[in-house]
């Protein structure tokens, strides 16, 4: 009798393996250019083929996923020309989400954005690059929630799914925490200065330094 916690059927067993297959994906568990083969992950996560199947199309439209005709589906490949685009279209969102954090963050909040800057100086001073990598993505996210901008947030979180192993590639090279700190830093500190202009140009440039970092 199928497990009623977690059904190998229908809409809840495909939004169950689409959630853990994203996640793996995201969490670098499964590498670009990998193939996805339907039989193994039914069996892997308990559901049926069909709900597999439904996953991966979704997971398509989200970009993670490419299907090759003929050999089924494998996790995408980012190129470095499309992970520079896709930065491209983060400048405009992260900037209108900085902006609008600047005026909408609650004392509380800044608080918590100049906490989070500290824990990211402490991070590069004590040497720390992949807890450095956490705090910028937490500092990010923060912003984002702050804004209130909930069209660019869901549009931003499609996009930054895509750039995962181009992200922690960057937060690994040496001399990157460092450059990007002080770029991060320029950011908390025009939003708690209550400034919209200069925290959408901070993120500009932040962002800019990114794609530079991208093509070396």
């Amino acid at each position: 009798m199928p497990n009623e916690a977690r059904p190998s059927t229908g809409e809840q067993a495909k939004q169950h393996a689409f959630t853990l297959l994203r996640q793996a994906i995201l969490h670098g568990e499964m590498a670009p250019a990998q193939r996805l083969v339907e039989n193994e992950l039914a069996e892997q996560f308990g559901v049926t083929r069909a709900s597999i199947r439904a996953a991966l199309i979704d997971l398509e439209a989200q970009g993670l996923v490419e299907r090759i005709r003929n050999r089924g589906s494998r996790v995408r490949v980012v190129t470095v020309e499309e992970a520079v685009a896709i930065t491209e279209c983060r400048m405009v969102l992260e900037g209108l989400c900085a902006a609008k954090a600047a005026v909408a963050a609650s004392d509380e909040q800044l608080t918590e954005l100049a906490d989070l800057g500290a824990a990211m100086v402490k991070a590069v001073t004590d040497g720390e690059p992949v807890t450095y990598s956490e705090l910028n993505h937490a500092l990010h996210d923060r912003v984002r929630e702050i804004s209130g901008q909930r069209t660019a947030v869901e549009l931003l979180e499609r996009l930054n799914a895509q750039l995962v192993r181009h992200r922690f590639q960057l937060a690994l090279r040496p001399g990157r925490p460092q450059q990007s700190l002080s770029e991060h830093l320029a950011m908390i500190e025009a939003i708690v200065a209550r400034d919209p202009q200069a925290a959408e140009a901070a993120v500009r440039a932040h962002l800019t330094s990114v794609i530079d970092a991208l093509r070396d």
